[in-house]
């Protein structure tokens, strides 16, 4: 039965974690502006449009900001609700009239839960859309300025890499293509001095590469089925997967994926970056459990002791809060680095600290 202290409690968790959400997010745009200020301010066209800028590339970055500091923001309003509840008082009435703690603090454990439900909503939904302006420069928006390229493999088994790519013009310095070895011709390579990635259309040289001084100038054997030849040097390489966005990714291009893509990509033929890609997907299926866990065990150490003056509880919430962030980081961190198995990577915090969040809901003080 919901009773209305229960939705009064309800309703000061959900104003407390929209103050601290918005506190955080804001403190991290300032002190992220102020650092890089000397990005925006060279930019030309005047204060308007630096303006425009700043406000662009920020509002484009808030869920980003949101995924990075979502359980930090749901266990600080937990705590600062709790501890405001026993700093009024209103925690003593209720246990006066035998209701238990725990009974009393269930809105606020609700409310964590309902929130703790929007990081993973935010990564697979939100975040995916914006993939593309997330890895942009914060000094090159335009996309004019060299990216490092990683490569990939296309659906019919032609792996593409290059050395640069300019993502305002979709075009790659330096393209390197190999054709697997079931290709007609067997395994070949193929070198471009420039790409340039024609998105698809109705003509029949769309949906792929067109391939500018490139190497060697002609085929002796058969040629690829995918690649038409336009003249010496000159080829239309038809891609089904392998477009522009796909072999211009960065290092950390995956992390901006959503988990049903992050599987796909692992099952797929790729096989670099297996290690850090299958931590992530862990770590994705744990986030919610672990979130969960930080909230039980920050508002279990505020009500360990009532009496306790209520800076005291928020700081030692903040260091084993702090702790279990430390775990959680190191695990992944041994994890890329293939010291442990990804799935333990991920599940080595809920075990550590599982056991100690049960056992401190259990101490609370009733």
């Amino acid at each position: 039965m919901v009773t209305t202290l229960d939705r009064m409690f309800f309703w000061s968790f959900v104003r407390s974690y929209i103050f601290v959400g918005v506190s955080f997010i804001s403190l991290f745009i300032v002190i992220d502006l102020f650092t890089h200020l000397d990005a925006y301010v060279n930019r030309p066209g005047g204060w308007w449009a630096i303006a425009q800028h700043i406000a662009h590339y920020y509002l484009v970055r808030l869920p980003q900001m949101f995924d990075f500091m979502a359980e930090a923001i749901t266990l600080m309003a937990a705590t600062f609700t709790v501890a405001w509840m026993l700093r009024n008082n209103e925690l003593l009435p209720q246990l006066s009239a035998g209701i238990p703690t725990r009974r009393v603090i269930r809105p606020v454990l609700v409310g964590a839960l309902m929130t703790l439900l929007l990081p993973p909503l935010n990564q697979e939904f939100v975040i995916p859309e914006l993939a593309d302006q997330l890895m942009t420069s914060r000094d090159d928006p335009e996309g004019a300025k060299a990216q490092v390229l990683l490569g990939t493999f296309d659906s019919s088994g032609i792996h593409l890499e290059g050395q640069a790519g300019y993502r305002k013009d979709k075009r790659i310095e330096w393209l390197y293509v190999t054709f697997p070895e079931h290709s007609p011709g067997g395994m070949v390579h193929l070198v471009a001095a420039e790409a340039f990635y024609i998105p698809p259309g109705d003509g029949p040289l769309t949906g792929g590469w067109l391939l500018i001084n490139a190497t060697p100038d002609t085929f002796p054997g058969p040629t690829p089925m995918q690649l038409t030849v336009l003249g010496p040097g000159r080829y239309f390489l038809k891609v089904e997967t392998a477009n522009f966005d796909a072999v211009n990714r960065g290092n950390t291009w995956y992390v901006h994926a959503a988990t049903s893509r992050l599987y796909e990509l692992l099952t797929s033929s790729e096989g670099r970056r297996q290690e850090k890609m299958a931590v992530l997907f862990h770590t994705r299926l744990t986030r919610p459990l672990v979130g969960a866990l930080l909230v039980l065990l920050g508002v279990s150490v505020i009500l360990w002791n009532p009496q306790r003056h209520v800076v005291l509880s928020a700081g030692l919430c903040v260091v084993i809060g702090a702790g279990f962030y430390v775990c959680v980081v190191g695990c992944k961190a041994l994890g890329d680095a293939e010291y442990i198995t990804p799935p333990l990577a991920a599940w080595l915090p809920v075990l550590l600290y599982g056991p100690i969040a049960i056992v401190a809901y259990d101490a609370m003080h009733t």
